[in-house]
């Protein structure tokens, strides 16, 4: 099996960058069903990286929908140690503008019908989750951020609904009065799940508008979305290719050691088939 230590996930044209080559798509298939796209893996920077486009290519499946234990599982297979998560948000903060980026390091969880762990049906597990983003990622990804003369802010709470549709403006004006930073809909599961994968995880997010709470902005359409993402993709691309060849191959945090402590069923009384399926992230951990 081909192998890579560093994922990416984000749009279906992210993997097209400058100077990516030995390049190879891999479908796979995970005991949670197919990820979202077949994964391309390149070289960049001499580092080996798995770009997986979260909605699929062409952006058809829903938030709600997105096949996260999949695509989090797929990429451990390859061997990923760390994920770059690209992703678009609204607006919170009047300092927060449309097309400056926020490197979050809180999460809110609005979800309610989403898959959100690899565990349960006779195998209980109950991971730290504290500090959701990986600290040390998460401080690569501002600095390489800020090299590319956008303007990031450091730090803030992401607030994640379930969607598809945008949030109320009475809600918007609740996660407000929270101090919430930004609102989005893909940080979770995606970053409960790599905690329990042991993988770090990190989240770049790109600021389209700010929601529907600003009284001097027109609320937020799909057009103005995706015409902000267009104009940040570039500034993705590159904070990718300097973030890379960066990050630390010694990893020292607790991501690596998430399920250490975690894992509670005695493992005589943890069902065989899950033995198997989970053997990728328990095995060391559960006989």
């Amino acid at each position: 099996m081909v192998e890579a230590k560093i994922g990416v996930i984000g749009g279906s044209g992210l993997y097209q960058i400058e100077g990516l080559s030995d390049v190879e798509e891999v479908a796979l298939n995970t005991p949670f069903g197919e990820p979202s796209d077949v994964i391309t893996l390149g070289t960049l920077q001499s580092v080996r990286v798995a770009f997986l486009p979260r909605h699929g290519r062409g952006h058809h499946i829903s938030p709600a929908e997105l096949p996260a234990r999949a695509n989090i599982y797929a990429l451990k297979s390859l061997g990923v140690e760390h994920i770059i998560s690209i992703s678009a948000v609204g607006s919170l903060k009047e300092d927060i503008h449309p097309l400056d980026m926020v490197v979050p390091d809180q999460l809110i969880d609005r979800t309610g019908s989403r898959p959100n762990t690899f565990f349960g049906q006779g195998l209980v597990a109950h991971i730290g989750f504290a500090d959701p983003f990986c600290p040390t990622l998460s401080r690569l990804l501002y600095e390489t951020a800020r090299k590319t003369r956008a303007n990031v802010h450091q730090g803030g709470t992401c607030v994640v609904i379930e969607g598809p549709s945008f949030s109320t403006r009475a809600e918007s004006f609740l996660y407000r009065s929270w101090g919430a930073s930004v609102v989005g809909m893909t940080a979770l599961p995606e970053a409960r799940l790599a905690r329990e994968a042991e993988i770090c995880y990190a989240t770049l997010a790109f600021v389209t508008d700010y929601d529907c709470w600003h009284q001097s902005q027109e609320s937020v359409t799909v057009e103005m979305v995706i015409a902000n993402l267009q104009r940040s993709v570039e500034i993705a691309k590159n904070t990718v290719k300097t973030a890379v060849s960066q990050i630390p191959k010694r990893r020292e945090c607790q991501c690596a050691t998430a399920l250490k402590d975690a894992i509670i069923t005695s493992p005589e009384h943890v069902p065989a088939y899950l033995k198997k399926d989970l053997a990728l992230l328990i095995g060391k951990y559960v006989k």
